[in-house]
């Protein structure tokens, strides 16, 4: 309400959308954070920020939701999916396979709020010259080692979508410590007073400073007070989280046909859903479909099997893209990436509450999972 009274539209870095620019620098230990008009606009500022366009291979996941992916096919680049390893992230194998002289980035998504390997993938980016960029739309706060995750690369983005660990209703940002990028990140979206104000007068597109590339992707401030709000938040929420995850794990981790997460020590996930992978071969073969079911009936109404996120190679977009895109360069069919396809198939996703008083409602949902179990020979056949 108080946003408001001060003002519904903001054309520069000021009032609220500076605050909370400088909170998340602060949060996160970088130089600059530009926050946009949502994830997807966040990631098409920070590919074109990073010069990646025709002629250009970036290793993707297959396994992610579609947008981490679709802004490069805006800006022409060549998407290279590689497939996932047992967490469902970015299995660093396969990207070395996949490396050819044409690769100029490698983009890295934290399926679920679990950090993918990033030691290992940093590493691969270093060794053959890469560009490392990460979409960690799902993993706010999460961290390995200590180190948060959005700080491994020349760049990340990040959603701030109604439903994730950090919320705005609608937005996202950018995080960087690099000058250039954060520069063009402006310039791709955030036009005329901002980027008069925030380039210098010297850099070589400060002429272009008024019109940018045209587009934008500025937050808007209601959302901006919502986000602020939400990070003073944030790790009392990553907390609870971790409370009823660990607690969610423990309990269904005793029956047959489901198998839970297993984190390393030094990982701290964000929890945006609790991914489990249900064992068919473990309750005689019964369908997930038909297990699925049997949770709806009993009132899980909130245990989901992911539809949108799913292998790419699965959507019309990525096997034809064509009539939407003029590129013959992306072509994909099913069975391509065997992995994330038998993962996206046996995936349970859910929601992770992070208050105590949702504890009791967490019991009754691990009780019909107990219960359709222990009576899955009813739903054989």
């Amino acid at each position: 309400m108080d946003q408001l009274y001060r003002g519904v539209s903001i054309y520069d870095r000021s009032g609220v959308v500076e605050r909370l620019e400088e909170e998340l620098c602060d949060y996160h230990g970088v130089t600059h954070t530009v926050v946009t008009s949502s994830g997807t606009a966040a990631l098409h500022s920070m590919y074109a920020a990073c010069g990646l366009g025709p002629g250009d291979e970036v290793i993707a996941p297959a396994y992610t939701f579609f947008a981490t992916v679709t802004p490069l096919l805006h800006l022409r680049a060549t998407p290279v999916l590689a497939d996932c390893d047992q967490s469902g992230n970015l299995d660093p194998r396969d990207v070395a396979q996949r490396i050819t002289e044409r690769t100029k980035a490698i983009v890295v998504t934290h399926m679920w709020g679990v950090p993918a390997a990033m030691p290992e993938l940093k590493a691969l980016a270093d060794e053959h010259g890469l560009v490392l960029l990460e979409d960690a739309s799902h993993a706010h706060g999460a961290s390995i080692n200590g180190q948060r995750v959005g700080t491994f690369g020349r760049a990340a983005a990040f959603s701030m979508n109604g439903p994730k660990p950090l919320s705005a209703g609608e937005g996202g940002f950018v995080l960087t410590d690099d000058d250039e990028v954060y520069y063009r990140v402006l310039l791709h979206g955030q036009y005329n007073k901002r980027c008069r104000n925030e380039l210098p007068h010297d850099h070589e597109l400060y002429d272009y400073a008024v019109t940018g590339m045209g587009l934008k992707f500025r937050i808007h401030p209601l959302a901006a007070a919502i986000a602020m709000d939400q990070l003073s938040r944030l790790d009392h929420y990553l907390t609870g989280r971790a409370t009823t995850t660990a607690y969610l794990c423990e309990r269904l981790s005793e029956l047959p046909g489901i198998i839970v997460p297993d984190l390393p020590l030094d990982v701290r996930a964000s929890w945006y859903g609790l991914p489990l992978q249900y064992a068919t071969n473990e309750l005689d073969g019964l369908p997930v479909e038909r297990f699925h079911e049997a949770l709806q009936a009993e009132g899980c109404h909130e245990v989901d099997r992911p539809g949108s996120t799913c292998p790419l190679n699965l959507l019309p977009l990525f096997q034809r893209p064509q009539p939407l895109f003029p590129t013959d360069k992306t072509s994909y069919s099913p069975g391509e990436f065997p992995n994330a396809e038998a993962i996206h198939h046996n995936t349970l996703k859910l929601p992770v509450w992070h208050r105590e008083m949702d504890m009791p409602l967490v019991d009754r949902y691990i009780d019909a999972f107990r219960k359709v179990i222990e009576n899955y020979r009813q739903l054989l056949g």
